[in-house]
């Protein structure tokens, strides 16, 4: 059994005087792509949010591993008025954990600006660049950082067809990595890409995990509806 990354035991978050989270107990392992998938306000965001600390539990128990390296993007990443190097390489220079000095740091950069395939506009304003671009970007800052784990809210919801198939390669490619393989949990509303990208799914419906199944079982209606068939009901309605 791989080690778990995270442990959570009947964790809730309340937001507003709301349960936005209720119960959630879940285990997951070095190495899986969780796909997060339900409608708006189910609890997706809210379940990123509390995994990478942004969140406290109100209840319950949120155990990481010790050491654990991770990184967030959202769905419209902060590009700060800079290049695109220095959007990199400020973010991995300010990393006290790696004690890097500025060149280090600026060419640590350039090699994950080359990795996403941004190395043409290394000295262009961040702000400038298209949103795809500013994805791949966020992705490149991200993976300078050497995350053990990667958390994406909506990586692709607001970007054409051609830069969500850009960004959906790099997250399969920083999963599969020889190098430095990433442990993706992400929130999607695009099945297809989940179908494409992910080992296991959990489905979440106001706030509760109501399905946590391998990918192929919960594209496999006969038993989904077995299971759960609130997510069944959830997958045929967004695949009408």
């Amino acid at each position: 059994m791989k080690p778990y990354l995270f442990a959570l035991d009947g964790v809730g978050v309340e937001l507003g005087g709301q349960m936005a989270l209720t119960d959630v107990s879940l285990r997951i392992e070095a190495g899986e792509r969780v796909a997060l998938v339900g409608s708006n306000g189910s609890g997706k965001s809210t379940l990123l949010r509390t995994l990478h600390a942004l969140q406290p539990p109100s209840h319950g128990h949120l155990v990481q591993a010790p050491g654990l390296r991770q990184a967030m993007l959202f769905q419209r990443p902060h590009v700060l008025r800079l290049s695109a190097l220095n959007n990199v390489a400020l973010g991995v220079w300010l990393d006290r954990s790696r004690s890097l000095n500025w060149r280090d740091a600026s060419m640590l950069a350039l090699q994950a600006l080359q990795r996403v395939g941004l190395q043409s506009v290394a000295r262009q304003n961040g702000h400038q660049l298209s949103g795809g671009q500013q994805q791949r970007l966020a992705l490149a800052r991200a993976w300078a950082r050497r995350p053990d784990v990667l958390l994406l809210d909506e990586p692709t919801a607001s970007l054409d067809p051609n830069a969500k198939r850009e960004v959906e390669a790099l997250m399969a490619d920083f999963a599969s990595s020889q190098e430095r393989p990433l442990t993706l949990i992400w929130a999607s509303h695009n099945l297809g890409q989940v179908k494409r990208l992910a080992t296991r799914v959990i489905y979440l419906q106001t706030g509760r995990v109501l399905a946590d199944l391998p990918v192929a079982d919960f594209f496999n209606p006969d038993l989904l509806v077995e299971c759960s068939p609130a997510a069944h009901a959830f997958v045929q309605g967004e695949l009408s």
